[in-house]
């Protein structure tokens, strides 16, 4: 099944969190926090002005993006967890992340 969000919607995949601490401390999956960081999946046409023109969005499709702990609708789609919110929702977009990746 094929997934377009409306107007100023942002479909987005959370991204697995470390399960080990820095000291190397396993964490277990029920004391986990749900990451706050995801991949942009898909992206709606935008807004509309007051002149009724219409305004793209600013993130994009792959994009990784940070987001409000409690931001969003968790839906299941074709077997996979992701969240729709509104573009206001992200608070960044994560640039040069593989970069600094492949640098580690």
């Amino acid at each position: 099944m094929k997934f377009r969000p409306l107007h100023d919607r942002v479909v987005v995949r959370r991204l697995e969190s470390e399960e080990k601490t820095k000291g190397g401390i396993i964490i277990p999956d029920t004391a986990k926090e749900k990451p706050q960081e995801g991949e942009v999946v898909a992206v709606g046409p935008g807004t509309r002005d007051e002149k009724g023109k219409l305004v793209a969005l600013d993130v994009k499709k792959g994009d990784r993006v940070l987001f409000g702990k409690w931001s969003g609708t968790e839906v299941k789609i074709d077997g996979q967890e992701l969240l729709i919110m509104k573009e206001s929702d992200i608070l960044g977009v994560l640039e040069n992340v593989e970069a600094k990746k492949r640098a580690a």
